[in-house]
């Protein structure tokens, strides 16, 4: 399979169905297109991250982190251009409840807020007087808090950051941006990386991937239930990646997750779609390691992976929770 997905031809068209969609359990084919096929719609990165959909302007967006700029794709078009340099390295990206922008950034070790005429709004640099390592990805409540991870994977070199000290633990982070309350909702995580809601806001997943610099260290996702007051609990794995690590992440309105995979060997390079219950049923091989991925277009139908030097696509019957 690996040695195919590397040969081929991207211009070209692919045969129906795409070999590169293994089905491991046949609940994933209820959400499989036979007549869709993965498609690399952008290569020309050097490590591609924090894909986010903007469905008012039919784009994507997402980071381009060495390259220190953020790119921006139009589904209309089919163009690609850059939507912002100097990024400060940004890496993971969502929207609020009112559309807007938010963005870790590396370089800076902040978070920010695109408003809505392009003016950007520092949300916070800094906890207790010290500065953060490097928030990583982020998400929204529904109730507008944004949550993010702070890995500090910007401070460990130069090629994604700069190479600084470390003055606080790797943590998760709850801010509430209308009384800019901060708060630590975990610090177990050695290295707490993507995260997600359930549709119903009750369970938060979390990537840990400290594997990354210790070898035998974590390669699982855990879960969180959330509590009435926005707090964590009862931490417990979702599921362990094996040999593969899982960065971003997103669910499905079924509650299924939609995972990165990679740094596991060739065959491991793609996307894991597990069940709520923590099955792995289905994968969406790719010829690049994968770092995140997002649902997207009108119907929210469309999966959009950033993987390595590119940027993949695929149709699928899922439809992906909301940011708004």
């Amino acid at each position: 399979m690996k040695d195919r997905l590397m040969h081929r031809d991207w211009s070209s068209p692919i045969r129906y169905p795409d070999p590169a969609i293994e089905v491991l359990d046949r609940r994933f084919s209820r959400y499989l297109i036979g007549s869709s096929a993965i498609e690399r719609i952008w290569t020309g990165g050097r490590w591609t991250e924090g894909p986010v959909w903007f469905g008012d302007l039919q784009s994507l967006i997402w980071s381009d982190i060495p390259n220190n700029r953020m790119m921006s794709w139009s589904e209309t078009s089919g163009e690609t251009g850059v939507f912002r340099q100097p990024s400060r390295y940004a890496n993971g990206n969502t929207r609020d409840r009112q559309g807007r922008l938010i963005t870790c950034e590396h370089d800076s070790r902040r978070v920010t807020r695109t408003e809505h005429d392009g003016t950007i709004t520092i949300l916070i640099d800094r906890f207790e007087g010290k500065l953060l390592n490097g928030p990583n990805d982020v998400v929204v409540h529904q109730d507008g808090s944004i949550w993010f991870t702070d890995p500090g994977y910007g401070i460990h070199g130069h090629y994604e950051g700069h190479v600084a000290e470390f003055e606080l633990p790797t943590r998760i982070y709850r801010l509430d941006p209308g009384t800019d309350e901060v708060a630590v909702v975990d610090e177990a995580l050695e290295k707490p990386n993507g995260l997600a809601f359930s549709p119903d806001y009750s369970l938060l997943y979390v990537s840990d991937t400290g594997a990354s610099h210790v070898k035998n260290h974590p390669r699982a996702i855990f879960v969180f239930d959330v509590g009435a007051r926005q707090t964590l609990s009862n931490r417990r794995v979702f599921c362990d990646m094996g040999q593969s690590m899982a960065d971003g992440f997103r669910l499905d309105t079924d509650g299924n997750i939609w995972t990165s995979s990679g740094w596991g060997g060739p065959e491991n390079d793609g996307v894991f779609i597990f069940t709520p219950a923590g099955e792995k049923i289905g994968v969406i091989h790719l010829p690049e390691v994968v770092s995140n991925l997002t649902f997207g277009g009108v119907k929210r139908n469309r999966l959009f992976i950033t993987a390595s030097q590119s940027i993949y696509s695929v149709y699928v019957e899922a439809q992906g929770v909301p940011y708004f």
